[in-house]
């Protein structure tokens, strides 16, 4: 996984370290480099309506009756002015002015419930979405997942999530409403006077040209924001997570410093982005006031020439209800302004979060999966591996190698010999770029994947712990384990003792990561969930390097004893955790360079000898 310093110099325009291959990789396949149009994008965002479509199609639904009666209300009072007041006819005053009241109280119900069922849809599609986006990232495979930095998914999942759901809201109550007024107002006060009429038509392609022009140049710079938020979410998860650490090295200033670096950048961004968008606002006035002054002028200009109004075929009730419409229209106007910046603002959110959802996973079942796996035999044919397609030099470089079930292998090696790559492939984390990976005799890519990973236990190097008590987390290798089954798992990885010092014993709360066990009870709390799996194959990925050799002893003698039909490789610096082993791996560069056991590999392997015989030489010098 590419590293978070790499990608925030990426984008504070530091200069650029060089890396591993392993690091480059999330650099070579960033999300930003798919790209969707934009009915694709719009296509993938409605599928998460689901159960909120009746509500979306009820908001403009109201809407539009609202604006209707709005419409249709200065129509009513001009008929009130010009035969209620005007004519002196109490009668026709009371009748319009109930329909007045009546549409009133109609309209301010529609405007009411628009609003309810808006805020109801915008908010379900923001449920559905982060539930998409969560469900879509729990199938990916580390390939996938390699893609998309930690704090480009929170990201995602927060802001661009709220952009959408506030444009979406905005979108379904103003988007039905402005249309509908302006093209209905429009077409009343063409009723009215056609010629006055004509000089709203003059102000659309003014406002349409200088839109498009804001968004050309503020898309960009949107885009810029959110993954500088990203870089930000990054900084502050990997702060938290290293919190001790930083306060070890008293790199409070650096980080503080780093952090205000980030956010000074999406502050510069912003602000270029709204004085862009602040132009928005006079163009709207402009062409708002310059109509109502062209408007005035017209009707005065007519009215003078003709000497009064009625000569024009308007009553006073006309003019006020033409005035009225004027209003009306600009006003509309101005909403559709304000959607326009806000889908904006929203449309960078839209296509990241697309990105996510159209994501494919590199790992899937097969059409006809083997439900079944045979045993614990594990064969690497040529396997040749790469994180990244375009990388020049494979990770794993033409590998074979043949693990009968039920023995235990140990593998040795520098870092980056890529020990770690290898046990990743048998259960699919990752795939083999070329050759071939059987797993109990079968390809495992016939396999159906949930039978192939719960046939196979790996403990990480990185010992994780969920929060929640310690029974809860042992139960994750076994949601139905027994109190017998897991206290059994426990006292194989020499776990047992000390959970049951604490005051609550397996019910102790974990906090957030396992800070509050040591890092030798984390690996032995999660050798004992996988344990609970009862697999065929238990990989234990450097898992025992923090507990000391006596209790690294008696675990696996405890596997040798209670599962001896499990295929066991263990990933070790310690030569004293797989000198014991049925068979040992010496790894460099991508490479199987020695095969065999303890004895034949002190003989025969230059390597293996000098690895033994420096730990040896340094546990001396530590007894002396």
């Amino acid at each position: 996984m590419t590293s978070r310093a790499t990608r925030r110099d990426d984008i504070i325009s530091q200069p650029e370290h060089a890396g591993t291959e392993r690091k480059d990789v999330r650099r070579q396949m960033t999300p930003e480099s798919f790209t969707t149009r934009g009915t694709d994008t719009l296509r993938v965002l409605l599928s998460s309506l689901r159960e909120f479509k009746k509500t979306t199609l009820l908001a403009p639904g109201f809407v539009f009756v609202e604006g209707i009666l709005e419409i249709i209300i200065p129509t009513i009072m001009a008929a009130l002015i010009d035969e209620g007041i005007t004519g002196r006819n109490i009668s026709a005053l009371w009748r319009f002015g109930i329909i007045l009241l009546c549409c009133s109280a109609v309209s301010l119900t529609c405007g009411f419930l628009s609003g309810k069922y808006a805020a109801y849809a915008a908010s379900g599609l923001a449920k559905n979405l982060r539930g998409d986006m969560f469900d879509r990232m729990q199938s990916f495979s580390f390939t996938n997942i390699d893609r998309f930095s930690t704090g480009s998914i929170i990201t995602r999942l927060t802001t661009d999530v709220t952009n959408i759901q506030n444009a979406f809201q905005m979108i379904v109550r103003l988007g039905m409403r402005a249309p509908v007024m302006v093209i209905v107002s429009w077409i009343f006060a063409f009723r009215i006077s056609p010629s006055i009429s004509v000089i709203f038509l003059i102000t659309i392609p003014v406002l349409g040209i200088g839109l498009m022009a804001l968004a050309w140049f503020v898309h960009p710079i949107f885009e810029r924001v959110f993954r500088t938020y990203d870089v930000l979410n990054n900084t502050v998860d990997e702060n938290l997570q290293a919190v001790r650490v930083v306060k070890s090295y008293n790199r409070e200033n650096f980080e503080v410093h780093k952090f205000s670096k980030i956010s000074q950048l999406i502050y510069k961004n912003f602000v270029k982005a709204e004085k862009v968008l602040s132009f928005n606002m006079p163009l709207m006035q402009l062409c708002m006031y310059a109509t109502m002054i062209v408007i005035a002028w017209a009707g005065a200009h007519q009215i003078v020439a003709s000497g009064n109004v009625s000569s024009l075929g308007l009553t006073t009730g006309d003019l006020t209800a033409l005035v009225t419409y004027a209003m009306q229209i600009l006003m509309s106007m101005m909403m559709l302004s304000m959607i326009f910046v806000m889908v904006i603002i929203s449309r960078a959110s839209a296509e990241r979060i697309t990105q996510l959802l159209v994501e494919q996973s590199t790992v899937t079942n097969p059409a006809h999966p083997i439900t079944k796996v045979a045993d614990g035999s594990i064969a690497f044919d040529n396997v040749t591996f790469r994180y990244a397609s375009s990388s020049e030099k494979p990770v794993l470089n033409h590998l074979s190698l043949s693990i009968p079930s039920g023995i235990t292998v140990g593998i040795v090696g520098g870092t980056g010999s890529s020990k770690s790559s290898l046990v990743q492939l048998i259960p699919r984390l990752y795939d083999v770029t070329g050759g071939s990976l059987k797993v109990g005799g079968v390809n495992v890519k016939a396999y159906d994947l949930e039978t192939l990973r719960d046939a196979v236990a790996m403990v990480l190097q990185k010992n994780l712990l969920f929060t929640g008590t310690i029974r809860e987390n042992l139960c994750w290798g076994n949601p139905k384990a027994t109190d017998e089954e897991i206290v059994h798992a426990c006292k194989l990885a020499q776990a047992d003792g000390f959970i049951r010092e604490f005051a609550d014993g397996y019910d102790t709360h974990i906090d957030e990561g396992g800070t509050n066990v040591s890092g030798g009870q984390r690996q032995r709390i999660c050798i004992a969930r996988a344990l609970l799996k009862k697999p065929q194959i238990l990989i234990l990925d450097d898992s025992t390097s923090a507990v000391d050799t006596n209790t690294d002893r008696l675990i696996r003698h405890a596997f040798h004893e209670e599962i001896p039909d499990t295929t066991k490789i263990i990933i070790a610096q310690r030569i004293a955790s797989v000198q014991e082993s049925d068979l040992i791996i010496v790894m460099k560069d991508g490479e199987i360079i020695d095969e065999g056991t303890h004895d034949e590999l002190l003989e025969s392997s230059e390597e293996y000898r000098e690895i033994y015989e420096s730990q040896t030489q340094n546990k001396e010098v530590a007894q002396a």
